[in-house]
């Protein structure tokens, strides 16, 4: 796959990068390992300093990076900002909270002493899907870098600029040469570079068989992975909410990054008793949303990243058609230049549909009725994924058993699933395992290392 940043609103290829020739990967990941040996002794104060000189820089210049973003992979201009804002959030928890959560925990035993300590692995690889091509690489490499490891990031192919301009970031935020690098590299070189000795771990955020691929290699050589895939998550609507406010919340749900998120609804279960309501406005509100240029402020749905992945969606609408779904609106590309996909929104997908268990990575969605809440956790839990579940409901009773029979890894009770620094974010099932951000996500690459200390030994009289 060429390495090239290609506008995805209108095709034109905007700049070409030359993949690392081998030697020069070399070259890169042996820095890597040399500069872990220094890195890891830093001090908390001093990559304090650099990584909140890093969110500096991410917050003045969101602006620049956001038009990178958008030029390579077509997200709206306003939403390419906001990501690269809340980059900078993800480095300010760390640096407020990453000395504290990585502080030694002591624990009464019978030695004299003994704790837990958290030290940093080594160089962690992490390989980054083009979707969210910053706030994916920043909630990696903010508690990598903060609790002492040093990264190497193979970014999307077609998001070199970005993965470049993250590179240029921390080191004009201060961090040593060779703390954080980017490798312009093809997926052909990933088994090589997880092979090398010197990498400790690897962290993939992407789809269903990357993270497969990626998994089995990292096995081989029993290292550590991280792995956040897919997801095809449900968002149930219950009697108790007013279905005007579910749908407005249901369509951006859906939409959010041109509907290219794991964490975006998919599944729409809806009580009968609302269900064709609901139904009405939504399909009203996905016809009337704006379609186009993303650099363009009033535009609400952006291009597909890539011509593969508007043909892909393109398929499953038209297999699901086959197989008797029927188009509420929507169901075609548009008849313009660039991956442009219509809102659509399908109903009477089946189980026996080729796509009631898969996901769907596009603005299209899909409609269920159910006459119960049982009915409607059975059909949100049948599913391969398990990332994130949205409920909306007022009953209290209602939100305890979703909380707590959901199969997800997050579980939103009247509001959209969205990632938080704060909180752990990951799934299960076929959506991955591990975690990123929060307390967890930091813990995820060191080694919580236990220390026992004995009694002082007296020497024996002769």
């Amino acid at each position: 796959m060429p390495i090239a940043s290609i506008n995805p609103a209108t095709g034109e290829t905007l700049r070409s990068f030359d993949a690392l020739a081998p030697e020069q990967l070399t070259a890169k990941i042996a820095l890597a390992a040399r500069t872990y040996k220094s890195y890891r002794r830093t001090s908390f104060a001093d990559r304090r300093g650099w990584m909140t000189r890093a969110a500096g820089i991410l917050e003045a210049e969101k602006d620049r990076f956001a038009a990178i973003m958008t030029a390579e992979m077509g997200k709206p201009l306003q939403a390419a900002a906001d990501e690269a804002a809340k980059c900078a959030t993800a480095c300010s928890y760390y640096v407020e909270n990453a000395e504290r959560i990585l502080a030694r925990q002591e624990i009464a035993t019978n030695a004299e002493r003994s704790y837990v300590a958290h030290q940093p692995l080594g160089v962690i690889l992490a390989i980054m899907p083009w979707n969210f091509p910053f706030w994916q690489v920043f909630r990696f490499a903010a508690p990598a870098l903060m609790s002492g490891n040093v990264g190497l990031l193979k970014h999307a192919s077609n998001v070199p600029q970005c993965a470049l301009a993250i590179e240029d970031i921390l080191r004009r935020a201060g961090f040593p040469e060779g703390a954080f690098q980017s490798l312009l590299i093809g997926s052909d070189q990933v088994q090589q570079v997880i092979e090398d000795p010197r990498i400790a771990a690897v962290t993939l955020t992407g789809s269903e068989p990357a993270g497969s691929q990626v998994a089995a290699a990292a096995g081989r050589q029993i290292k550590k992975a991280v792995l956040e895939l897919g997801g095809s998550d449900p968002f149930i609507v219950t009697p108790s909410v007013p279905v005007k406010e579910a749908v407005s919340n249901a369509v951006r749900a859906r939409t959010i990054n041109n509907g290219q998120s794991c964490i975006a609804a998919k599944r729409f279960i809806v009580h009968e008793s609302v269900y064709q309501q609901f139904e009405e406005r939504f399909v009203e509100g996905m016809r009337g949303l704006r379609v186009g240029d993303p650099s363009d402020p009033s535009t609400q749905v952006g291009p597909l990243a890539t011509p593969g992945i508007l043909r892909d969606l393109e398929d499953q609408v038209n297999r699901a058609v086959s197989a008797g779904a029927r188009v509420l609106t929507g169901g075609k590309r548009l008849d313009k230049p660039g991956n442009f996909y219509e809102p659509s929104v399908l109903a009477g997908v089946t189980p026996g549909s080729p796509i009631f268990h898969e996901e769907l990575f596009g603005p299209v969605a899909m409609l269920f009725r159910v006459p119960d809440l049982d009915a409607a956790i059975a059909l949100a839990n049948d599913s391969p994924f398990g990332l994130g579940a949205s409920a909306w409901t007022n009953d209290q009773a209602e939100q305890e058993r979703f909380a707590d029979e959901l199969e997800a890894g997050l579980v939103f009770i009247n509001g959209i699933v969205v990632s938080d620094a704060r909180l752990p974010f990951g799934g299960i099932k076929r959506s991955g395992y591990g975690r990123e951000l929060g307390p967890h996500g930091i813990l995820e690459f060191v080694n919580t290392k236990t220390v026992w200390i004995g009694a002082s030994l007296c020497a024996r009289s002769e």
